[in-house]
Order: structure tokens, then sequence, then C-alpha cells
């Protein structure tokens, strides 16, 4: 197990499983090494992690030397990771925190303080929040208890309601010299929090409480092994035998055995009674093995206490499931369960009112038909029209079906099948078809049949806040129904994602059960299968004249403004540029046709390419690009072209969208070339130059390392092998940056076109022939 890291003796020592947590690992570390308290070190243990944990982990590890990273070179569970983080750990006190959980503001601190204070107890119990997905916070039930307990120190064993908090490990500390001297290893599978708990507990002599919430525990919507029914729920029975056979080793504990037996059984009814976690059809196994263990351990003269449902202890003493079946809980489960089924036939029955479409759901799946969508069923294009495309040389056998609006219809290209919203064809084929691909969401009332595969594409790089993250920002999440989008974000079975960054957002603010396809924008490719002329055609079908410098200027929507309302005073602009420079203006395609920027194009003063069919096309004929917050950003950066930040509106713009890092820090990898945060400011950074000097270029690098570390121009490849043909493994593995070759500028396409000797490669690019630019 490889080590990275500095070792010391620290106070506290952090210990850290991380499994599949790339969404949610940042704000772990953020919030460990955010506290005022610095006398710590985090043992973070990569449980063999299949997502972009490692790295996240070696980042941060190269950052700060607290950090002390291991790596299982298998999966070996959660036990085990904690196992692996107290062999490593040479601090005073044992903190065990899950990857997606957070230290609040000041918890190491006002730990610290109160075990000094109470001269270094065996444990430190604290208090904790929880934090659920739609932001509300929620206090611990041992608030009061905590508060009561004061500056008291006791034993934990003479002290039963502390038995009642939360049995898991991460609500407190352990003195590591206790931990490790008394032997105490976590076990295999599921609920080895509840035996570790017990044990320590009943084993530690002197113990306090911090009346402190020290831990924010998130309430995942997908994610919790918890919550994920199986098999797995039945190693239950494995800790409590543990636990019982501990109890059986000391005969000074005998008094508390009903107390456990009681802890015990309400533990198992509680499983058992879930559909998140014992499935249906395992109940009665389920059952058995609880009524075996209550026989097992039941303590003589041993009663139900009055605030546990007798009858459920009564089914488990006789061992009759029937009994089992009738009591208050699974009662109340069952009908749970069975309003759910009548809310969802109706539903379902809502959504598919239409006969037609009823009959064809019954119908069996087209295994070869698949179904595109972009931008809310406009004309095909971005990520869907690019996977589209490499399908039909790939996987030819498939037949592919855009969904477009009635209105745009004219505008698919002749010999691309197509179909109508609310067409009967329509409905066929969204009944039938195995594959779903778009860049944002089906209509609501898709039924997603067993057997279809959705991809979500998307259609841009996170920098403005997204999912749930928006119920923070009003105007953002204005008309929006976050039940509604997180239901159609439920029919995902695999999320694109462009660089690693993304797949952390998306994870994280669509808490779903998808798979992240970590393989670039397949729209990209382009960028690096454009040749000299391909560039220098499409500059003379914008009327771009020869030897200009183009600026494509992209602002994107605000969420506070009403219509479109420009930034910039854009005749201003061209005219302090001169005629040297040429405008072009796309604006967002939430907004119509403006008659201002009409009006200045048939004055010459600028180009307005709002609506050219591809964007890809403008950045590719574009010297540079301004813009402010749009994720065309991220794209252009591919390039290797200047581009030059236009924030004026930045504050409003983080107050009212958020945003997921900080695109004006100066700091390489967050901002991509030359910031103007006025008009002045950004025609003096072209007049002077700064727009592609030396600096713009270095940040661009930085930048184009961070976000565009997937896009090599085989990202459609590597999507169409992992969704249509099945392949596990994406390939080819995106190349590195020194090995691709991004489309020409247009001044060297020029040259290249005019038969001029190719440009020397720099900064370890190979060289550009003329061969190699248009084949």
């Amino acid at each position: 197990m490889p080590e990275t890291g500095l070792r010391s003796a620290p106070r506290f020592s952090i210990v850290v499983p991380v499994y599949n947590v790339q969404g949610y690992l940042r704000e772990c570390l953020n919030s460990l090494l955010a506290q005022d308290f610095t006398d710590f070190e985090v043992i973070a243990v990569d449980d063999c992690s299949p997502d972009g944990s490692g790295g996240i982990l070696a980042e941060y590890a190269a950052r700060d030397p607290r950090v002390l990273t291991v790596r299982h070179e298998e999966n070996r569970g959660i036990g085990a990771a904690r196992n692996t983080g107290v062999d490593r750990a040479s601090g005073d006190y044992l903190l065990f925190l899950d990857s997606d959980d957070t230290l609040t503001t000041g918890a190491l601190r006002a730990m610290a303080d109160r075990l000094a204070g109470a001269d270094d107890p065996d444990l430190l119990l604290f208090d904790h929040v929880r934090s659920y997905w739609w932001h509300a916070v929620q206090p611990s039930a041992a608030r009061e208890l905590l508060a009561g307990a004061g500056s008291e120190v006791f034993r934990p064993a003479e002290r039963t309601e502390f038995f009642q908090m939360f049995a898991v490990v991460w609500n407190r500390a352990f003195r590591r010299r206790f931990f490790v001297d008394n032997g105490f290893r976590y076990t295999d599978g599921l609920y080895e929090d509840a035996l570790m708990v017990y044990t320590t507990m009943l084993t530690a002599e002197r113990a306090v409480c911090l009346d402190h919430a020290c831990v924010d525990y998130r309430q995942r919507r997908h994610g919790n092994s918890m919550k994920t029914p199986g098999r797995k729920h039945f190693t239950i029975f494995e800790q409590y035998q543990r636990l019982f056979a501990f109890l059986d080793g000391r005969p000074d504990l005998a008094a508390l055995r009903p107390l456990f037996f009681e802890r015990m059984v309400s533990h198992f009814l509680f499983t058992g009674a879930r559909e998140s976690r014992v499935l249906v059809q395992d109940r009665p196994e389920f059952f058995r093995r609880s009524a075996e263990m209550y026989r097992r351990h039941k303590p003589a003269g041993f009663t139900p206490p009055p605030e546990v449902d007798a009858r459920q202890f009564q089914a488990l003493e006789r061992g009759s499931y029937r009994l089992f079946q009738a009591g208050e809980l699974m009662s109340r489960t069952r009908k749970n369960g069975q309003e759910r089924l009548r809310t969802a036939r109706g539903a379902l029955s809502k959504r598919a009112s239409d006969s037609f479409y009823r009959k064809q759901l019954k119908r069996p799946l087209d295994p070869h038909l698949a179904v595109f969508s972009a931008y809310w069923n406009r004309t095909p294009s971005c990520n869907p029209l690019a996977v589209h495309d490499k399908a039909k040389e790939l996987a030819p056998h498939l037949h592919g079906v855009w969904v477009v609006r009635e209105d745009l219809a004219d505008t698919v290209p002749d010999g691309m099948d197509h179909v109508v919203v609310n067409s009967p064809r329509y409905w066929e084929v969204m009944a039938r078809a195995t594959y779903f691909v778009n860049n944002v969401n089906f209509a609501d009332g898709v039924v997603k049949r067993p057997g279809q595969i959705h991809l979500q594409t998307h259609h841009g790089t996170p920098l403005k806040r997204m999912g749930i993250d928006q119920q923070q920002y009003p105007a953002a999440a204005k008309g929006m129904s976050m039940r509604k989008l997180l239901a159609r974000a439920d029919r995902w079975d695999l999320s694109l994602s462009a660089n690693q960054h993304t797949t952390e957002q998306w994870e994280r603010v669509y808490p779903c059960d998808f798979e992240s396809v970590d393989a670039g924008y397949p729209r990209n490719d382009v960028f690096f299968r454009t040749g000299a002329q391909d560039v220098v055609d499409i500059r003379t079908r914008l009327g771009i004249a020869p030897g200009a410098t183009a600026v494509l200027y992209a602002p994107t929507v605000r969420d506070y403004q009403v219509g479109y309302v420009p930034q910039l005073d854009l005749e201003k602009i061209t005219r302090e540029l001169g005629p040297e420079f040429v405008l072009l203006v796309r604006t967002h395609y939430f907004y119509g046709q403006d008659p201002h920027l009409q009006e200045l194009q048939e004055r010459g003063a600028l180009i307005d390419v709002s609506r050219h069919r591809s964007v890809e096309e403008l950045c590719l004929a574009a010297d540079a690009l301004v813009t402010d917050y749009s994720s065309i950003m991220f794209d252009y950066a591919n390039l290797d072209r200047p581009i030059v930040t236009y924030a004026d509106d930045w504050e409003t713009y983080v107050r009212s969208r958020g945003v997921t890092f900080d695109l004006l820090s100066g700091r390489p990898g967050d901002t991509p070339g030359a910031i103007a945060t006025d008009e002045d400011e950004l025609i003096e950074a072209f007049r002077s130059g700064r727009w592609d000097d030396e600096a713009a270029a270095e940040l661009r690098a930085a930048f184009r390392a961070r976000f565009c570390m997937w896009d090599d121009g085989h990202a459609a490849e590597r999507v169409v092998s992992r969704v249509f043909l099945g392949n596990q493994t994406l390939a080819p593995a995106p190349l590195p940056f020194a090995a691709r070759t991004p489309a020409p500028s247009p001044r060297e396409a020029a040259r290249i076109v005019a038969g001029a000797a190719p440009v020397p490669a720099g900064d370890g690019a190979p060289d550009r022939t003329g061969a190699e630019l248009t084949g």
C-alpha cells in the first residue's frame, strides 16, 4: 500500500475512508483543512476507489503535509479502511469521518478544549446535525442529553442513557492508546459502527460529553450503502453475535444484557421493515434469522419495555412470520408501499392517457433504435449530434431518430430521420427505443422502461451552480420544481463529463443513481479534426476579411435580468478596436433576435452570429474569445487560443446564481487569460496586447490542463464504445496534451493554405504540416 505525505505526532488523527465519493470529497477535506485548530493529521484511505477520488487525495496531499494518503490495492470495505487508518495514526485521539460528511467550523477547537479540561478521557461524545440534499438542517436527538452532561466525567457502562445515542463512530473521539491497547478492530460488512460503539463504551473507564455539533452528517438522496437493499444487510446478525460474544466474556456486565438485547431486537425490526434495506423476497429469511437471535440471546425474565411494540417482540419469540406481518410496523410499511404503487400507477395512467402510447409500451424494445435530442428538441447539435454521427460510423446496426419541435422540423439536415414531438411516431419511438441521448432532459411524460438506457451528455462545464445547488439562489430556481428535476435525472443511466471538475459537480448536485462516463465532450472533437482549409472556408462563409482578427463575443444568460440586456456598448468596442478587428456576436439561445444587433450588422460594425447553426464553427473561425461566465470558455480552451474574461457584474452574478470556483482569482487553473471588468479595460486589453501575451498564455495552459483533460478528438469514439458497443473500458485513452494537435489558428491556417512553411511547434506540440491539418 503506497503512502504519500508526512508523519507527525498531532493531537488528532482523522481517519477518512474513501470510496466513490468524488462529488463530496473536496468539501470533506476542505472542512478539515479550514479548522482553526491545526494540530491534526488526516489519514485518507483510498479503498481502491474506481472514480477520481484517488486523484483528489493526491492533490490535497501535495498541497498540505497534514494529509497522508494510503491506497488499498483492492476494495476491502469501510471497516478495513478504518483499520488501515488506525494503523497509520500517531495522534493522541482518533476521529473517524465519513468522506461525504464534513466537520463544522470550530469543531476541532471545541474538542481539544473539552479534552484538555477533562484530563484526556478515553471517549469524547459530541453532537452532530443532519443536512439534507434540499438544504434543510436538522439537529440531532442527542442534543439535550449531551447538554445535560455538562462537565461530568463518567463511566459509560454506568450511564446507560448514553447508549441511546446514534450508534455511529463519527460522533465521538477515541483516545488512541485506549483504542489500540484494547485491541479494537473494525469488522467486515455493514453495521460495524454499532459493534464498535457498544464495545468501546462498555470498556471505557472515563468519558465526557461536548455540547457542540461537530459533524455535518450529509443525507444523500442516492449512494448511501445503508439505503441500498440487498443481502449485505444480513451482516447485522453477525455484528450482534459478536457483541453478545463480547458480553459473554464480561460477566461483570450481565446486568446490561437486557438493554443490549432490546437494542438488538429493535435494530432488527427497524432494518427488516425498510424496503431500502431488505428486499421483499428476503424478508421471510430475515425474520427467521432475527427469531433465531431472539431465542438464542433472550435474557431470563426479559419483558419488552413500554416504548417498543410488544407484538413484534412476541412474533419473534414465537417464530411466527404471519404474526410479524400483521404487526403495526409491517402493516404501516405495507400501506406506504401500496400507496406508492397507487401513486405510480396513477402517474403512469396520466402520462400515458393516449391509448396509442399505452399500446406501444406493451411492445418489445427495439435493440437497434436510438433516440436523440438537443436543447429542448431544437435542431440537431451539440454532443448528441457528435455521438449520432460517430455511431453511424462505429455502430451502423443502430438506427438513430431525432426528436424536434414542429416549427423546426424543416431545419433537420436531409437524410436524417426525425419525429415531431407528440406525433404518433414520436410516441412509438419513445416507447420502443433502447437508447436515449440528450443534452437536457426528455419530457416528463416519457416513461422509462426496464432495459432502456439514457445517456445525459450535458452541454457545458459548470461554472455556475446547478441541480440542487440552485435551491439557494431564487433567481436561478424561479419556476423550477426540484422534485421534477430530480425525477428526470433519475432516468439517467450514464452522465457524460469533460473533466474531473464536472464529474464531481454532477455527482453531487444531481444525487441520482447514474454512472459517470469520463470521456470528454464529443462536440469538441471537431477542434482536433479540422484542417487549415476548413478554417479558411468557415471564415469566408462568415464574411470575415482576410487578415482581420476575429473576436467572438459570447455572453451567457443572466437569471436576474429579463430578456437580452447587452453588457457591452458594442458600437463603441468596434470603433475603439479599429478596422483590423472584427466582432462576432452570439447572444444566448434563450434570447430572440435582437434588432439592435441586426442594425449594427447592416452598418458593418459587427457580424451577428446568434443564429449560426454551429457554435463550434464560430470558435474555429475566431482568433480570440471574449465571454463572461459562459461554458463556451471551457470548449474554446481546447483550441489554445486567447480567452478574455469580461466580468462587469461578477459580484451580482455570484450572489444571484452562485459559482463553483473563482473565475477572477487570477490563479492558474481558475482564470483562462486576461480579465476586464469594464469596457475601457477590455479595450485596453486588446490595444496593449494583454489579451495574447505570455502571462495570458500561461494562464490558458493551466486552464486547459484542468478543464480539457479528456478532450482530445476521440471523445465520441469513447462514448459510442461505452454506450452502444458495451465496452466498459473507454478506448482509446485520452492523449497527453503534448500529443494533441488542435486546429490551426486562422492566421496559421491562412499561411498553410497559401503554401507557406508550417509554423514550428512550440511547448512540445508536434509540427503542423499541411497534410496533417487537412487530412
